[in-house]
This record gives structure tokens, C-alpha cells and sequence, in this order.
């Protein structure tokens, strides 16, 4: 009977009786933190708990967040499946304000010709409002080259 009253609730809007975003957030790094681990990697953590790992520096300045950049890159989960992925020589063009806020804030530790991993906690991705195939709540994992700030 509690599953009905809680799921009714949810419904409204008026309490979520699953993890709270702090709770999510702490199981996501330990999930980024043991793939760091299991994949002999050492990232850089921010406050707002992305990893990011810099191969190549690249060089001249940084993005800001409304730039647009011109970016290669291959998504993939913790398990390694590729979920999506520029292929050759294909690049992607957007704003950085337009996309999830772990891309936002990442692609800004970037210069260009940057290339680098970002190991993104869900509330910096999807969260609980994943696109079809991508589960919800998923750490995602981004191998980027910034080719270019417009």
C-alpha cells in the first residue's frame, strides 16, 4: 500500500521516495571511481563531481560555456558499450550551453585540439529523463578531441 501512496506522490510532484540527487550523485562516483580503478586510469576530479582525464593538452585558449566547438568523441558506459559516436573523419558542432551540463562544464577544460576522456555522474547527464538507450540514472563516459572553437 506504501508503493501506491509513494507512487501516486510522484505522480504529483509532491515527494520522490527514491535516492535523493546527493545520494545518486555519491553511487555514481563510487562507480567512476572503481572504473578509474579497475582501468589503472587517474582523473581530475570538480566540485561537481565530473572526472576528466587530459591525453593531449591541445593549445590557445579554453571555451567559454556559450562558445561553439566543433568536437569527435565516442560515448560509452562503465561496462563499454558504445552508445554513440562521431566515426572517420565525421565531427559534431554545437553550443556548449545547449548540451548536457557535464559536456558544458567539461569541454571547458579543453583547448583546442584537446583530446581527453570525461567520466560523467548522471546528474550531469540524463539523470532520471534518459533519451531511448541510455538507462536511467547512467554514468556516461565520453572519449573527446575538441577540433575547434567557432
Amino acid at each position: 500500500m506504501l508503493k501506491k501512496f509513494c507512487y501516486l506522490f510522484m505522480l504529483l510532484g509532491i515527494v520522490s521516495c527514491g535516492k535523493s540527487e546527493d545520494e545518486q550523485l555519491q553511487e555514481d562516483i563510487k562507480i567512476i571511481e572503481q572504473y578509474l580503478t579497475d582501468n589503472n586510469l587517474t582523473a581530475q576530479r570538480t566540485a561537481s563531481g565530473l572526472h576528466y582525464i587530459i591525453t593531449q593538452e591541445g593549445s590557445g585558449v579554453f571555451p567559454a560555456a556559450t562558445a561553439t566547438v566543433e568536437v569527435k568523441y565516442k560515448g560509452y558506459f562503465t561496462d563499454n558499450r558504445v552508445f554513440d559516436e562521431t566515426t572517420g573523419n565525421q565531427t559534431i558542432e554545437f553550443r556548449l550551453n545547449r548540451v548536457i551540463k557535464g559536456w558544458t562544464e567539461g569541454l571547458q577544460l579543453f583547448k583546442k585540439g584537446g583530446k581527453g576522456t570525461l567520466l560523467i555522474p548522471s546528474k550531469l547527464g540524463y539523470a532520471n529523463n534518459p533519451p531511448s538507450g541510455i538507462p536511467s540514472n547512467a554514468v556516461l563516459l565520453f572519449d573527446i578531441e575538441l577540433v575547434d572553437i567557432k
